[in-house]
C-alpha cells in the first residue's frame, strides 16, 4: 500500500494567548560550583518526591555518522555505573517503593526520573549521581556491545516492523536538510549505531553527561535545605565536564512543496501534510500550537468535523505539533475509510485550511482550543513525577527559557 507525505511552507495563523492564573510552584534554583543547576518544589501533599535527571543533549548534538548516541546512553545508564551492579538499578528503586522510573530521549534532551517514598531521596539522589559521575568505570567492549544490539532490536520493532512506524523519520528527514541535527531518528541509523566504538563512546559521554551539562528537579515531600544538603554529599564532589558550545542553526525554510510515496506493508494507506513551524517557546509556536487544536485536536476539531462525521471520507484524522528548539513540525494525518483516495483527503483538509487562512477562528471556537490546551498544563502539574509532571515541566521550562517558574508565562 502506499502513504503520501506532503511537505509545505508553514503559515501563521495570527491567533493570541489568553492569561491564566495558576497554582504558584516556587521554584526555587541553585547551582553548584561544578555548574550543576538544581531545582526544588516544596509540597507536602503526599509523602512522596520526584527525582528528574536531566541532560542537555539529544541529536541536535551528535555528529553525522554519529547518530543515535544520546538513545544509546539513555539504555547505558540502566544498565551499571561503578556502585550499582549490572540491572540492579531497577530492582533497588522498586524495592523500596519507587515507581515511575524510566528515561526518554529526544531531539534536545535525555532524560530520567523515578519517584519514591519521601524517606529515600536519598537513595535516589546517590544512584542517580553514580551514573552521572561513575558510569564509564563499567562500560567496556561487551557492555556496549550489548546494548547496541538491544537498541538495534527496538529500532526494529518501534520504527520499521510497526505499521506506519517509519513515518516520523520521513518526515523528519524531508522537513530537515541533510547535515541538519534532526535529519533522521532518534534512535539512530543501524549503521551509525554498529559503527560505534568504545572511545566514541567515551567521548560522547565526558563531553555531555556532566554536571555544568545537566540539572537537578526535586519535587515533593522535602525540606528543601536537606535536599540541598543531600545534593551537595552526592553531586557537589563531581567534577566539571569541558564546556559545551551552544547550538544554534538556523533551519532552512521550505520554499516549494515536497510530495513523496513511501511503500510499507500496510492494510490502508494514509496521509501525512507537515509543515515546518516555529521552535519550541518561540514567537509563533503558540499560534501553531493553537492551530493544531483547532484543525485536529479531537472530535470536535474542523477537520474531524469535516472528514469524519460530515464527509464521511476518513476514519481519523489529527492535528499535531512536535516541538524543538531548532523548529517545530506541524502535522496532519488522516486514514481514508474504505472506498476513498488519498487525494480526496488532500482536497478537503486543503479546503479546510484556506478557511482558517481566510477568516479567523469565532471567539467560542478560540475559546475552547486555549482551555483545551491551558487545562493540559494544569493537569500536569497536579503529578510530581513521570512524564510531564511537575519536575519534568520545570526541567524543560528552564532548559529552553532558562527559568523553571515560566508555567505562568506559557499560559
Amino acid at each position: 500500500m502506499k502513504r503520501l507525505f506532503l511537505l509545505l511552507v508553514v503559515v501563521s495563523s495570527g491567533l493570541s494567548l489568553s492569561a491564566q492564573t495558576i497554582p504558584n510552584l516556587g521554584v526555587e534554583k541553585h547551582q553548584l560550583a561544578n555548574g550543576l543547576e538544581v531545582l526544588l518544589v516544596e509540597n507536602h501533599r503526599i509523602p512522596r518526591v520526584a527525582v528528574a535527571v536531566w541532560y542537555h543533549v539529544g541529536p541536535r548534538n551528535e555528529a553525522q555518522g554519529r547518530t543515535g548516541f544520546a538513545h544509546l546512553f539513555e539504555h547505558m545508564m540502566f544498565q551499571q555505573s561503578k556502585h550499582v551492579p549490572e540491572d540492579q538499578f531497577f530492582k533497588i528503586l522498586e524495592g523500596v517503593g519507587a515507581s515511575d522510573i524510566n528515561g526518554t530521549t529526544d531531539n534536545d534532551r535525555t532524560n530520567y526520573f523515578e519517584t519514591v517514598p519521601s524517606n529515600q531521596l536519598e537513595l535516589a539522589l546517590w544512584m542517580e549521581s553514580d551514573r552521572m559521575g561513575y558510569l564509564l568505570d563499567t562500560v567496556d567492549a561487551a557492555s556496549l556491545a550489548n546494548q547496541k544490539d538491544v537498541v538495534r532490536n527496538e529500532r526494529r520493532q518501534s520504527t520499521e516492523n510497526r505499521p506506519f512506524g517509519i513515518v516520523e523519520e520521513a518526515v523528519m528527514q524531508n522537513v530537515f536538510p541533510a547535515g541538519h541535527p534532526y535529519h533522521g531518528n532518534v534512535i539512530g541509523s543501524h549503521a551509525d549505531i554498529q559503527a560505534a566504538k568504545l572511545d566514541d563512546v567515551r567521548s560522547f559521554f565526558k563531553q555531555f553527561y556532566t554536571p555544568n551539562n545537566a540539572s537537578v528537579a526535586i519535587v515533593g515531600d522535602i525540606d528543601k535545605a536537606k535536599a540541598m544538603s543531600l545534593v551537595e554529599k552526592y553531586f557537589g564532589t563531581l567534577k566539571r565536564g569541558p564546556d559545551v558550545t551552544r547550538v544554534d542553526i538556523v533551519t532552512p525554510p521550505i520554499t516549494t512543496p515536497r510530495r513523496l510515496v513511501i511503500k510499507d506493508h500496510v492494510e490502508v494507506p494514509r496521509l501525512y501534510m507537515a509543515w515546518l513551524a516555529p521552535g519550541i517557546f518561540k514567537a509563533g509556536e503558540p499560534d501553531a500550537a493553537i492551530t493544531a487544536e483547532i484543525l485536529g485536536g479531537g472530535k470536535s476539531s474542523r477537520l474531524y468535523k469535516s472528514l469524519v462525521y460530515e464527509k464521511k471520507i476518513a476514519q481519523d484524522v489529527f492535528a499535531d505539533l512536535w516541538r524543538y528548539s531548532l523548529g517545530s513540525i506541524f502535522v496532519i494525518q488522516a486514514t481514508p475509510l474504505a472506498g476513498h483516495t488519498l487525494e480526496e483527503l488532500e482536497k478537503e483538509i486543503d479546503v479546510q485550511l484556506e478557511m482558517l487562512r481566510q477568516a479567523e477562528p469565532a471567539a467560542a471556537e478560540l475559546g475552547r482550543a486555549k482551555t483545551t490546551i491551558e487545562s493540559s498544563i494544569l493537569f500536569s502539574l497536579e503529578r510530581l513525577g513521570s512524564y510531564n509532571g511537575i519536575a519534568d515541566r520545570i526541567s524543560m521550562y528552564n532548559q529552553h527559557v532558562h527559568d523553571p517558574n515560566y508555567a505562568a508565562e506559557d499560559i
